[in-house]
Protein backbone atom coordinates (compact mmCIF):
# COMPACT_ATOMS: atom_id res chain seq x y z
CA UNK A 1 0.00 0.00 0.00
CA UNK A 2 1.04 3.27 -1.10
CA UNK A 3 1.50 6.06 1.68
CA UNK A 4 1.43 9.53 1.27
CA UNK A 5 1.82 10.93 4.72
CA UNK A 6 1.31 14.66 5.63
CA UNK A 7 2.35 16.35 9.03
CA UNK A 8 4.05 18.91 10.70
CA UNK A 9 4.88 19.12 14.50
CA UNK A 10 6.19 16.67 17.35
CA UNK A 11 3.08 14.50 17.44
CA UNK A 12 3.07 13.86 13.60
CA UNK A 13 7.09 13.09 13.80
CA UNK A 14 6.03 10.35 16.35
CA UNK A 15 3.55 8.59 14.02
CA UNK A 16 5.81 9.05 11.12
CA UNK A 17 8.46 7.09 12.96
CA UNK A 18 6.35 4.60 13.78
CA UNK A 19 5.55 4.03 9.82
CA UNK A 20 8.99 3.61 9.32
CA UNK A 21 9.57 1.28 12.16
CA UNK A 22 6.64 -0.82 10.99
CA UNK A 23 7.78 -0.67 7.16
CA UNK A 24 5.07 0.96 5.56
CA UNK A 25 5.54 1.96 1.90
CA UNK A 26 5.73 5.80 2.51
CA UNK A 27 5.93 7.36 -1.35
CA UNK A 28 6.15 10.81 0.26
CA UNK A 29 5.87 13.22 3.24
CA UNK A 30 4.04 16.84 2.90
CA UNK A 31 5.18 19.34 5.95
CA UNK A 32 5.09 22.67 6.13
CA UNK A 33 7.74 25.20 4.67
CA UNK A 34 10.80 25.45 6.71
CA UNK A 35 10.31 28.64 9.54
CA UNK A 36 12.73 31.21 10.30
CA UNK A 37 13.31 30.78 14.12
CA UNK A 38 14.92 32.15 17.24
CA UNK A 39 17.38 34.94 17.49
CA UNK A 40 19.20 34.77 14.02
CA UNK A 41 16.02 33.70 12.30
CA UNK A 42 17.93 30.75 10.13
CA UNK A 43 15.26 28.82 8.87
CA UNK A 44 14.47 25.87 10.44
CA UNK A 45 13.08 21.87 9.70
CA UNK A 46 9.58 20.55 10.82
CA UNK A 47 9.87 17.72 13.38
CA UNK A 48 8.45 16.23 10.67
CA UNK A 49 11.05 16.93 8.19
CA UNK A 50 13.54 16.35 9.96
CA UNK A 51 12.48 12.57 10.48
CA UNK A 52 11.82 12.15 7.28
CA UNK A 53 15.27 13.59 5.59
CA UNK A 54 17.04 11.15 7.91
CA UNK A 55 14.87 8.60 6.61
CA UNK A 56 15.35 9.10 3.11
CA UNK A 57 12.05 9.86 2.36
CA UNK A 58 11.15 12.66 -0.89
CA UNK A 59 9.79 15.69 1.22
CA UNK A 60 7.40 17.86 -0.41
CA UNK A 61 6.53 21.76 1.12
CA UNK A 62 4.20 23.12 -0.63
CA UNK A 63 2.92 26.67 0.61
CA UNK A 64 -1.08 25.74 -0.66
CA UNK A 65 -2.83 22.88 -2.49
CA UNK A 66 -4.33 25.89 -4.77
CA UNK A 67 -1.49 25.44 -7.58
CA UNK A 68 -2.26 23.08 -10.09
CA UNK A 69 1.08 21.57 -10.40
CA UNK A 70 1.46 20.41 -6.84
CA UNK A 71 -1.99 18.70 -7.15
CA UNK A 72 0.28 17.10 -10.59
CA UNK A 73 2.94 16.28 -8.20
CA UNK A 74 0.92 14.84 -5.30
CA UNK A 75 -1.48 12.66 -8.11
CA UNK A 76 2.02 11.43 -9.65
CA UNK A 77 3.01 9.81 -6.63
CA UNK A 78 -0.06 7.47 -7.19
CA UNK A 79 -1.03 7.13 -3.31
CA UNK A 80 -3.37 4.63 -1.96
CA UNK A 81 -4.34 6.21 0.77
CA UNK A 82 -2.86 9.64 2.48
CA UNK A 83 -2.49 9.73 6.49
CA UNK A 84 -2.45 13.31 8.08
CA UNK A 85 -1.46 13.92 11.58
CA UNK A 86 -1.43 17.53 12.31
CA UNK A 87 -0.49 18.96 8.93
CA UNK A 88 -1.33 22.68 9.66
CA UNK A 89 -3.41 22.73 6.22
CA UNK A 90 -6.92 22.32 5.53
CA UNK A 91 -6.89 20.10 2.55
CA UNK A 92 -9.42 20.73 -0.30
CA UNK A 93 -11.50 18.34 -1.95
CA UNK A 94 -9.71 17.52 -5.25
CA UNK A 95 -6.71 16.21 -2.94
CA UNK A 96 -9.28 13.71 -0.74
CA UNK A 97 -10.37 12.93 -3.89
CA UNK A 98 -6.97 11.91 -5.04
CA UNK A 99 -5.78 8.40 -2.97
CA UNK A 100 -7.82 5.33 -4.02
CA UNK A 101 -8.67 4.28 -0.23
CA UNK A 102 -9.30 7.81 0.69
CA UNK A 103 -7.41 10.08 3.31
CA UNK A 104 -7.39 9.16 6.94
CA UNK A 105 -6.64 11.61 9.96
CA UNK A 106 -5.36 11.30 13.29
CA UNK A 107 -6.54 13.56 15.97
CA UNK A 108 -5.49 14.19 19.30
CA UNK A 109 -9.03 13.98 21.25
CA UNK A 110 -12.19 11.96 21.76
CA UNK A 111 -14.54 13.19 18.53
CA UNK A 112 -16.64 14.86 18.35
CA UNK A 113 -15.42 16.76 21.35
CA UNK A 114 -12.21 19.34 20.91
CA UNK A 115 -12.69 19.77 17.11
CA UNK A 116 -9.53 22.24 15.96
CA UNK A 117 -6.20 23.00 16.61
CA UNK A 118 -5.39 22.57 20.38
CA UNK A 119 -7.44 19.57 21.24
CA UNK A 120 -4.35 18.68 23.93
CA UNK A 121 -4.28 21.96 25.49
CA UNK A 122 -7.68 22.65 25.50
CA UNK A 123 -8.78 18.69 27.39
CA UNK A 124 -7.01 20.50 30.05
CA UNK A 125 -7.87 23.87 30.08
CA UNK A 126 -11.64 22.71 29.76
CA UNK A 127 -10.49 20.20 33.31
CA UNK A 128 -11.23 16.99 31.48
CA UNK A 129 -10.87 13.75 33.17
CA UNK A 130 -10.20 11.60 30.27
CA UNK A 131 -9.10 12.22 26.38
CA UNK A 132 -7.90 10.11 23.70
CA UNK A 133 -7.11 9.56 19.61
CA UNK A 134 -9.42 9.52 17.01
CA UNK A 135 -8.70 8.32 14.07
CA UNK A 136 -11.02 8.89 11.24
CA UNK A 137 -11.54 9.46 7.61
CA UNK A 138 -11.10 13.02 6.56
CA UNK A 139 -13.89 15.07 5.01
CA UNK A 140 -13.74 18.27 3.63
CA UNK A 141 -15.55 20.33 7.03
CA UNK A 142 -12.45 20.10 9.73
CA UNK A 143 -12.65 17.34 11.94
CA UNK A 144 -16.06 15.83 10.62
CA UNK A 145 -15.27 13.09 8.76
CA UNK A 146 -16.76 9.21 10.06
CA UNK A 147 -14.87 7.83 12.96
CA UNK A 148 -12.86 4.62 12.60
CA UNK A 149 -11.48 3.79 16.21
CA UNK A 150 -10.73 5.78 19.27
CA UNK A 151 -8.41 4.91 21.89
CA UNK A 152 -9.51 6.76 25.48
CA UNK A 153 -6.91 7.46 28.67
CA UNK A 154 -7.15 9.12 31.26
CA UNK A 155 -5.72 12.59 32.49
CA UNK A 156 -2.99 12.71 35.30
CA UNK A 157 -3.87 15.15 38.13
CA UNK A 158 -0.67 17.22 37.23
CA UNK A 159 0.52 16.05 33.90
CA UNK A 160 1.43 19.36 31.94
CA UNK A 161 0.42 19.54 28.30
CA UNK A 162 3.68 18.31 26.50
CA UNK A 163 3.52 15.29 28.54
CA UNK A 164 0.14 14.61 27.60
CA UNK A 165 1.07 15.36 23.84
CA UNK A 166 3.77 12.73 24.28
CA UNK A 167 1.89 9.92 25.74
CA UNK A 168 -1.37 11.02 23.22
CA UNK A 169 1.87 10.86 19.83
CA UNK A 170 2.30 7.38 21.65
CA UNK A 171 -1.16 6.05 21.06
CA UNK A 172 -1.69 7.93 17.43
CA UNK A 173 1.39 6.20 16.56
CA UNK A 174 0.07 2.25 17.24
CA UNK A 175 -3.45 3.87 15.93
CA UNK A 176 -2.28 4.76 12.40
CA UNK A 177 -0.58 1.30 11.87
CA UNK A 178 -3.51 -0.45 13.13
CA UNK A 179 -5.77 2.24 10.92
CA UNK A 180 -3.93 1.48 7.48
CA UNK A 181 -3.40 -2.14 7.91
CA UNK A 182 -7.76 -2.20 8.44
CA UNK A 183 -8.17 -0.16 5.43
CA UNK A 184 -5.52 -2.48 3.42
CA UNK A 185 -7.71 -5.25 4.19
CA UNK A 186 -11.19 -3.16 3.95
CA UNK A 187 -12.10 -4.18 7.26
CA UNK A 188 -12.18 -0.78 8.52
CA UNK A 189 -15.18 0.36 9.76
CA UNK A 190 -17.02 4.09 9.33
CA UNK A 191 -19.30 5.60 12.20
CA UNK A 192 -20.35 9.37 11.32
CA UNK A 193 -19.94 11.44 14.19
CA UNK A 194 -22.52 12.86 16.38
CA UNK A 195 -21.90 16.74 14.93
CA UNK A 196 -24.53 18.01 17.33
CA UNK A 197 -22.35 17.62 20.38
CA UNK A 198 -19.48 18.67 18.88
CA UNK A 199 -17.05 20.90 20.79
CA UNK A 200 -13.96 22.88 19.38
CA UNK A 201 -10.41 23.46 20.60
CA UNK A 202 -9.17 27.42 18.59
CA UNK A 203 -5.46 27.69 18.57
CA UNK A 204 -3.50 29.11 21.93
CA UNK A 205 -2.88 32.53 21.91
CA UNK A 206 -1.04 34.56 24.48
CA UNK A 207 -4.15 36.51 25.49
CA UNK A 208 -5.02 33.27 27.27
CA UNK A 209 -1.92 33.52 29.54
CA UNK A 210 -2.79 35.79 32.17
CA UNK A 211 -3.89 33.74 35.43
CA UNK A 212 -7.24 35.07 37.10
CA UNK A 213 -6.40 34.28 40.58
CA UNK A 214 -10.33 34.54 41.64
CA UNK A 215 -10.82 31.57 40.39
CA UNK A 216 -11.40 27.95 41.77
CA UNK A 217 -7.63 26.21 42.85
CA UNK A 218 -8.46 23.66 39.77
CA UNK A 219 -9.23 25.97 37.16
CA UNK A 220 -5.99 27.67 37.63
CA UNK A 221 -4.40 24.49 38.36
CA UNK A 222 -5.85 23.36 35.17
CA UNK A 223 -4.96 26.83 33.46
CA UNK A 224 -0.96 26.67 34.11
CA UNK A 225 -1.20 22.41 33.20
CA UNK A 226 -3.05 23.31 30.16
CA UNK A 227 -0.37 26.14 28.61
CA UNK A 228 2.84 24.68 29.21
CA UNK A 229 4.87 24.59 27.36
CA UNK A 230 3.11 27.23 25.25
CA UNK A 231 2.49 30.13 25.69
CA UNK A 232 2.70 29.60 29.33
CA UNK A 233 0.71 31.21 32.41
CA UNK A 234 1.82 34.53 33.66
CA UNK A 235 1.32 36.78 36.42
CA UNK A 236 2.88 39.80 38.07
CA UNK A 237 4.00 39.32 41.63
CA UNK A 238 5.39 41.50 43.75
CA UNK A 239 5.28 44.39 40.60
CA UNK A 240 7.08 41.99 38.31
CA UNK A 241 6.10 39.56 35.70
CA UNK A 242 6.24 35.84 35.57
CA UNK A 243 5.88 33.02 33.52
CA UNK A 244 4.08 30.32 36.24
CA UNK A 245 5.12 26.72 34.96
CA UNK A 246 3.81 24.76 38.11
CA UNK A 247 1.17 25.47 41.10
CA UNK A 248 0.25 23.24 43.78
CA UNK A 249 -2.92 22.65 45.94
CA UNK A 250 -2.98 22.46 49.91
CA UNK A 251 -5.42 22.27 52.88
CA UNK A 252 -5.40 25.87 54.13
CA UNK A 253 -7.89 27.99 53.82
CA UNK A 254 -7.78 32.05 53.98
CA UNK A 255 -9.78 34.94 53.90
CA UNK A 256 -7.50 37.10 52.32
CA UNK A 257 -8.53 38.56 48.72
CA UNK A 258 -7.45 36.27 45.61
CA UNK A 259 -4.16 37.11 44.41
CA UNK A 260 -2.62 38.05 47.87
CA UNK A 261 0.71 36.47 48.58
CA UNK A 262 0.55 35.05 51.79
CA UNK A 263 4.15 33.32 52.46
CA UNK A 264 6.86 31.77 51.41
CA UNK A 265 7.63 27.96 52.56
CA UNK A 266 9.59 25.00 51.35
CA UNK A 267 7.57 24.33 48.50
CA UNK A 268 6.73 27.50 47.02
CA UNK A 269 5.12 30.61 47.53
CA UNK A 270 1.71 30.87 48.90
CA UNK A 271 -1.24 32.47 47.24
CA UNK A 272 -4.75 33.07 47.74
CA UNK A 273 -7.46 32.28 45.05
CA UNK A 274 -10.83 31.75 44.39
CA UNK A 275 -13.33 30.14 47.34
CA UNK A 276 -10.93 30.62 50.05
CA UNK A 277 -8.16 28.33 49.11
CA UNK A 278 -4.52 28.96 48.87
CA UNK A 279 -2.21 27.30 46.38
CA UNK A 280 1.43 27.03 46.23
CA UNK A 281 3.07 28.27 43.12
CA UNK A 282 6.32 25.28 42.89
CA UNK A 283 7.85 26.47 39.24
CA UNK A 284 8.32 29.45 37.62
CA UNK A 285 10.66 32.30 35.55
CA UNK A 286 10.88 35.98 36.26
CA UNK A 287 11.14 37.89 32.85
CA UNK A 288 15.06 37.78 31.70
CA UNK A 289 15.86 34.93 34.36
CA UNK A 290 15.75 31.23 33.87
CA UNK A 291 13.04 28.68 34.72
CA UNK A 292 13.41 27.24 38.31
CA UNK A 293 11.58 26.43 41.64
CA UNK A 294 9.93 29.36 43.75
CA UNK A 295 11.74 28.97 47.14
CA UNK A 296 15.20 28.60 45.09
CA UNK A 297 14.24 31.92 43.38
CA UNK A 298 12.92 34.26 46.11
CA UNK A 299 15.76 32.59 48.42
CA UNK A 300 18.05 35.18 46.09
CA UNK A 301 15.21 38.04 45.06
CA UNK A 302 13.51 38.48 48.54
CA UNK A 303 9.55 39.19 48.27
CA UNK A 304 7.26 41.53 50.23
CA UNK A 305 4.46 40.03 52.04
Amino acid sequence: MRVVFMGTPDIAATCLKRLIAEEFEIVGVFTKPDKPKNRGMKLEMSDVKKVAVEANLPVYQPTSFKDDAVIEELRALKPDVIAVVAYGKILPQRVLDIPRLGCVNIHASILPQLRGSGPVQWAILNGLEETGVTAMFMAAEMDAGDIIEIRKTPIERFENAQSLLDRLAQIGGGLLCDTLRSIEAGTAVRTPQEHEKATYAPMLTKELCPIDWSLSAKQIIDHVRGLDPWPVATTELDGKRFKIYAVRPTDQKTDKAPGTLLALTKQGLQIAVGGGDVLVITVLQADGGKRMSAPDYFRGHPIKF
